[in-house]
C-alpha cells in the first residue's frame, strides 16, 4: 500500500530548522559566554599577577629607601667624623705653635727693641713696643718676614718721642702667625 504522508512536512521541517537554529544559537551563545569567561579569568589572572609583582616591587622599594636613609645617615656620620679628625689633626699640628711663636718672638727681636704688649686674635698678632730708632723697627719687620712662624708684618703707627736720656720710637704693628707644618700638609694635598 502506498503511504501518503498527511502531516504537514513543511511545517515539521521548519520546526526542525528552527530547533536547529536555536540549538546552534544556544551553542554559539554558550561558546561566547565561555570565551568571555575564559578571557575574564585570564585577564584577572594577569592583573592579579601584575598586582603581586607591583606589591613585591613596592616592598623592595621601601626596603631600598630604608637602606638609602641608613646610608645617608652613615655618610653624614662619616662626614662628621672626618671633620672631627681634621680638627684634631689641626689642633695636634698647632699644639707646638705657641711655643714656636714665643721662640720666634725672641729670635726675631733685634737688639734695641722692647715689646710692651702682645695681643693675639686668631692668627693675627698685634705687637706694640719701643725701639731706639726707626731702623730697628724696620729690621724687626724684615726678621718677621724671614721667619717661618710669622709673616706679613704691617706697621700701624710709629711715633718718635724725645726723653731726657734718648730718643725713643713707639710703634705698633700686626703680623700673622703661620704654621709651616700645616701649610706644607695643605700644599701636599
Amino acid at each position: 500500500m502506498a503511504r501518503i504522508n498527511l502531516l504537514p512536512w513543511r511545517e515539521t521541517r521548519r520546526h526542525e530548522q528552527q530547533k536547529e537554529f536555536f540549538t546552534l544559537m544556544g551553542l554559539a551563545a554558550a561558546l561566547c559566554v565561555l570565551v568571555v569567561l575564559m578571557t575574564h579569568f585570564e585577564i584577572n589572572g594577569r592583573i592579579g599577577h601584575q598586582e603581586r609583582r607591583n606589591h613585591y616591587l613596592t616592598n623592595e622599594i621601601k626596603i631600598l629607601d630604608d637602606k638609602i636613609k641608613e646610608i645617608k645617615k652613615l655618610d653624614s656620620t662619616r662626614q662628621a667624623l672626618i671633620e672631627r679628625m681634621e680638627v684634631i689633626q689641626n689642633l695636634q699640628a698647632a699644639r707646638p705653635g705657641i711655643v714656636h711663636l714665643f721662640d720666634e718672638l725672641v729670635t726675631t727681636l733685634p737688639e734695641g727693641i722692647h715689646l710692651t704688649s702682645l695681643k693675639q686674635n686668631g692668627d693675627v698678632l698685634k705687637l706694640a713696643g719701643r725701639a731706639e730708632s726707626n731702623a730697628r723697627v724696620s729690621s724687626y719687620m724684615r726678621n718677621i718676614e724671614a721667619s717661618e712662624w710669622l709673616s706679613n708684618p704691617s706697621l700701624g703707627v710709629i711715633e718718635t718721642k724725645e726723653t731726657e736720656l734718648a730718643r725713643i720710637s713707639e710703634f705698633s704693628l700686626t703680623s700673622k702667625q703661620t704654621n709651616p707644618n700645616i701649610e706644607s700638609n695643605s700644599e701636599d694635598e
